[in-house]
């Protein structure tokens, strides 16, 4: 045990946590050994705090028990108390959660209003050291890469928790030398949570090969925070080489990419902010290898092999892919952009050069007209030309990606394609000097 735990408790404050003044902390405290040493520690070292509780009514009695002890610790210490008192299985029943999980919501949801509420500081949680060794075994073991390995944070935006240092022998020590009373919650001893298991069948084994196991990965975890630091730096020199951000998109060119070093851990960065996991690495890589026109998708993206590229778009979730453009309206928005109406008077007019505006003569169009994504046997007739040509061959003749080419819209009047949006209008379509009625399009994309 450290020789005085108040004193490392007061280092550790200062050096990590730095939060002074009036309306400091606001502390969450169950009633437990861990969240009851925080609070007293925190009175000693004349920081100013008030105390939460979250009652979550899942223990019956007991957990009236702990919220009455809870107010009787506020009042002790002559600190305020706030408590809140949830129904936690009909809110976890109702967003489809688990127990723990809704719990867990609940808990941060609330004590946040509370702290915003009352004008503090900051939230405090009583996480220990043995708490942080638990929390980095279980990202090994989930494969959250390095970003596991710094485990829970001393301070993260608002949340603080000033007893990362201690370890739970000397928070037992401390309550036990200033005779501190506290509750234990019966769920604490279940193996049903995964922290629970590695709490009392994991650490105790690692403590048994290796006695400072907790110590020593409490001295560990620093240098794995300052190693992602270092990892942080060199993975943006890669992202800047790599990756060519166009709107929504990512280009990566497939020959840098295999050339880089680390191939698996690079890509790895690069896709899991798509929603990909390390499990679809090699995925990528072999896609790296492939023909044109391959991808593999998550929930959100896709990665299409295109050309010399690799392309990260994300899947489109439009309500409709399909609007109606009736007569008189002037104008028309929706995922795919902007297009404006106008109709203008039979005078001369200069043909624009500017793809994204069409004029068409009214006197070809019917009414409704339907705005559409573009679909495999459209043809149209290309302005200038006499001859009919497949949507997808002018496509091709544009060097669109395969992911642009998915965002091609068309506009069409009774089954007949006029305008590839954004591109080239019909030659049927077109304004002629004897056109009576213009309809000028003008397209803005989104």
């Amino acid at each position: 045990m450290k020789p005085n735990i108040q004193h490392s408790f007061q280092q550790y404050y200062q050096n990590h946590i730095r939060i002074s003044g009036s309306n400091a902390l606001l502390i969450a405290v169950s009633g437990g050994i861990d969240s009851v040493v925080l609070a007293h520690l925190a009175k000693a070292a004349n920081i100013d705090f008030h105390i939460a509780h979250c009652n979550f009514q899942l223990r019956g009695e007991e957990s009236q028990r702990d919220e009455q002890f809870v107010q009787a610790l506020a009042t002790q210490l002559g600190v305020p108390f706030h408590v809140q008192r949830f129904d936690t299985e009909t809110y976890a029943a109702a967003n489809k959660l688990s127990i723990q999980v809704a719990a867990r919501e609940l808990r941060y949801t609330w004590l946040e209003e509370t702290r915003i509420a009352h004008q503090l500081q900051a939230l405090a949680t009583a996480h220990h050291l043995q708490d942080n060794v638990e929390t980095v075994i279980m990202n090994l073991c989930k494969g959250t890469g390095i970003a596991g390995l710094h485990g829970i944070l001393p301070v993260v935006n608002r949340l603080v928790r000033p007893l990362l240092f201690a370890t739970r022998d000397e928070i037992v020590a401390f309550a036990q030398a200033q005779q501190i009373s506290f509750v234990e919650d019966s769920s604490n001893l279940t193996d049903k949570y995964t922290r629970n298991y590695i709490r009392h069948h994991v650490l105790p084994v690692l403590k048994e090969v290796h006695p400072e196991a907790i110590e020593n990965f409490g001295h560990s975890i620093p240098r794995f925070q300052e190693a992602e630091v270092l990892y942080r730096q060199a993975l943006e020199v890669h992202m800047k080489k790599l990756v060519e951000k166009r709107k929504n998109e990512w280009f990566i060119p497939v020959l840098k990419l295999l050339q880089a070093t680390p191939l698996h851990t690079i890509v790895y960065e690069i896709i899991k902010q798509a929603g990909f996991g390390n499990a679809q690495v090699q995925q990528v890589i072999d896609l790296c290898k492939g023909e044109t026109g391959k991808y593999i998708a998550s929930q959100s993206h896709r990665i299409i092999r295109d050309r010399q590229w690799l392309v990260i778009t994300p899947i489109e979730n439009e309500e409709s892919f399909h609007y109606i453009i009736e007569k008189g309206d002037n104008e028309i928005a929706g995922n795919f952009g902007r297009i404006t109406i106008q109709t203008l008077p039979a005078v001369p007019v200069e043909i624009p050069t500017d793809a994204s505006i069409a004029l068409l003569d009214t006197k070809h169009l019917e009414f409704p007209l339907l705005l559409r994504k573009w679909k495999q046997g459209d043809y149209f007739y290309p302005l200038g030309m006499d001859k009919k040509k497949k949507v997808a061959r002018f496509l091709i003749d544009q060097k669109l990606h395969i992911a642009a080419k998915e965002k091609v819209w068309v506009i069409e009047s009774n089954k007949r394609v006029v305008w590839i949006v954004g591109m080239r209008i019909d030659n049927r379509f077109r304004v002629q000097n004897n056109s009576q009625h213009i309809l000028q399009l003008t397209f803005q994309p989104a």
